[in-house]
């Protein structure tokens, strides 16, 4: 229940961050739960060795550089699934911040709820 409720806070959460940024697009709330699952299945799977690999730059940035990261796997994602855009890798990068900051709410509140 726990991922099932994570999924579709970040599905949300992709759909607030179409609506505040220009050049983010998703069509649907289906094609959001689709890159939500994608994003997920990639942050579990190969977001660990990526860290891993970049760790000097890590904390030369005191972690902020998992924003970029996260921006990647979303231009990366845009790239295959049909009806999900970004425009260019500062939207991106502006999505992946925007994406962390509401999903960290929405989790929040969730887990305050339980």
């Amino acid at each position: 229940m726990k991922i099932l409720s994570k999924l579709l806070v970040t599905a949300l959460a992709l759909l607030v961050v179409t609506e505040l940024i220009p050049g983010f697009f998703v069509e649907s709330f289906y094609i959001a739960v689709i890159v939500a699952l994608i994003f997920g299945v990639i942050n579990i799977t190969i977001k660990p060795i990526i860290t891993i690999l970049t760790l000097p730059i890590h904390l030369l940035t005191l972690g902020l550089f998992s924003f970029v990261i996260n921006a990647l796997m979303l231009w990366f994602i845009s790239s295959f699934v049909t009806g999900f855009a970004i425009e260019s890798f500062t939207i991106a990068l502006i999505g992946a911040l925007v994406l962390a900051v509401l999903s960290f709410i929405g989790n929040k509140l969730i887990e305050s709820k339980s």
